[in-house]
């Protein structure tokens, strides 16, 4: 959506369509996203592609070279496993099935996604790769992330940024990890019974959740990122969508500028009380 209103042409990929829903069963389709994007000032249009399939994503590669003859930016945000890693359980207590299906979907569908994205991206100077990941590079290599799998998954798209910013920097073009903090994602929300509308509340269950942000956020991000000449600067980095915003000057819907990935070692693994003072 953000890319949207920057007048961004945007494809919008992934199983869940109108018709047919992944394994997740979450009801958010590519349709609607797309119509979003639309709607918010650029061009969406929807593609159901499976990223575990190289065949479809050559596929769609393809079709994007024949209608657009370019790529300019490749938001590599394939997921899909919040219903298979088990929480805290060590590696050999956690289905290993579960763990490696939740490493194919976390990182193996990146691979192939720039291996096929990635030609037509570096046709012309300037292209960028966004590796959305979760944490930065500096907490995930202090902090043990939910299990083995996930820590994994999570962790590996950081150096995936990094080598692909080697690769793509002789053709003119940078690769980043980027993540959001604590996002009110649709799934979120659902989780703690609230809306967008009224996400305060869940601070009654979750007193931590007062430094969340919603994706819009972390979108702004990318479109910051993408509109910036100067982006090979930043080749290879971790960022956090909390310190783009320090330095792009974009805020959330609210008008804040949430910093999670401060917050989240200073105050709440430090044993502190939610107080988002200073860091929104």
């Amino acid at each position: 959506m953000q890319l949207g209103a920057a007048g961004a042409t945007v494809y919008v990929t992934g199983r869940s369509t109108r018709a047919q829903r992944s394994e997740q069963n979450r009801p958010e389709t590519i349709e609607e996203t797309a119509e979003m994007v639309t709607a918010a000032g650029g061009t969406g249009i929807a593609v159901q592609v499976d990223h575990l399939e190289p065949e479809q994503v050559r596929a769609l590669v393809e079709r994007i070279d024949r209608e657009q003859g370019r790529l300019d930016v490749l938001v590599n945000d394939i997921w899909g496993g919040e219903h298979i890693f088990e929480w805290n359980k060590s590696v050999w207590e956690h289905s290993l099935d579960k763990g490696l299906r939740l490493l194919r979907l976390g990182v193996e569908t990146h691979l192939i996604t720039s291996h096929f994205a990635l030609p037509l991206l570096i046709r012309r100077p300037g292209g960028l790769v966004i590796e959305v990941t979760d944490g930065t590079a500096e907490y995930n290599a202090a902090k043990y992330r939910i299990s083995a799998f996930y820590d994994l998954a999570k962790n590996s798209l950081l150096r995936l940024a990094w080598s692909q910013g080697q690769e793509l920097k002789p053709h003119g073009g940078t690769a980043v990890a980027l993540t959001p903090g604590w996002m009110r994602s649709e799934g979120m929300l659902e989780h703690f019974g609230v809306t967008e509308d009224n996400w305060r509340d869940a601070t009654a269950k979750e007193p931590h959740f007062v430094i969340s942000e919603s994706p819009a956020y972390v979108g702004r991000a990318v479109a910051a990122l993408a509109a910036d000449p100067e982006r090979a600067r930043w080749n290879g980095q971790s960022l956090s969508s909390g310190q783009l915003a320090r330095v792009y000057g974009f805020t959330d819907v609210d008008g804040s500028q949430p910093d999670a990935w401060r917050y989240v070692p200073e105050v709440q693994d430090a044993g502190k009380p939610a107080d988002a003072t200073g860091y929104r």
